[in-house]
């Protein structure tokens, strides 16, 4: 079960940043007063913060149940998933750089949860 909530949890960050990130390509973003209460009116931007609430609730729960230790580390997978998503949503390259740090995450975090 825990498993589960961690990745719902890693799920929920990786869809907020791909909001942000449509968010600031769609809008723009300049740092002034203006430009700033603009972003958060950004339906984009919104969405993603309120996806980012909901996966801190979760995350306080997984926290109050599991060892710090064991499941931050697992959270790292929010990096590989920016991977995916950058490279299917967005069409970044995927590089052999990003393939390896990849797998090593991946290793990683197999390790830290066994």
């Amino acid at each position: 079960m825990m498993y589960l909530l961690l990745f719902l949890n890693i799920i929920m960050l990786v869809s907020g940043q791909v909001l942000w990130k449509i968010g600031i390509g769609k809008g723009g973003f300049n740092f002034s007063i203006k430009g700033i209460i603009n972003m958060f009116f950004n339906p984009y931007i919104l969405g993603g913060g309120i996806i980012y609430v909901f996966a801190t609730i979760i995350w306080i729960y997984i926290l109050s149940k599991e060892e710090l230790s064991r499941i931050y580390p697992l959270q790292s997978l929010c990096y590989v998933g920016g991977i995916l998503a950058g490279v299917l949503i967005f069409k970044e390259y995927f590089t052999f750089n990003k393939a390896l740090g990849a797998i090593f995450i991946i290793i990683g975090t197999f390790i830290i949860a066994k």
